[in-house]
């Protein structure tokens, strides 16, 4: 199963842009990969201004956020992983939400075909289980 971060990162971007807030991102600047201006780094942290005003070409994708801007005139492209992101919140008011660790989540293995019992046929069960499992079968 994939991250609810970016997803969450995306909408909440959205929203602070359409109620014309500022939006900043904290991120952990210790992650692995992540691409901030170290002079800017405060105990392994940083915070982005994120708004269309202040950044070039935003991409907030599944695996990461990436956009250019410039810090003390210079250019630059960051990159921050979306593990990376702490929080998305209006500078304005602070609102939005903040995010804890999010453990690596497995994708579901597949767990065979589907028994499905009908009126003519109960299924067989080719192995019993010690706990009772549930099962499917057609209401007419």
């Amino acid at each position: 199963m994939s991250s609810s971060r970016p997803y969450l990162i995306r909408g909440l971007y959205e929203w602070l842009a359409d109620n014309d807030l500022t939006p900043y991102l904290a991120v952990d600047a210790t992650i692995e990969n992540v691409m901030v201006p170290s002079q800017h780094i405060q105990d392994g942290q940083i915070v982005l201004n994120i708004a269309m005003s202040a950044v070039r070409e935003l991409d907030i994708s599944n695996e990461a956020i990436t956009f250019s801007a410039r810090f003390g005139g210079v250019p630059q492209q960051v990159y921050v992983p979306t593990a990376a992101v702490l929080a998305i919140y209006a500078k304005e008011n602070g609102q939005g939400m903040a995010f804890g660790h999010e453990p690596e989540l497995p994708d579901p293995e597949p767990k065979g075909p589907v028994a499905v019992e009908t009126e003519s046929e109960p299924v067989r069960e080719e192995k019993e289980t010690a706990a009772k499992r549930p099962s499917l079968r057609v209401v007419k």
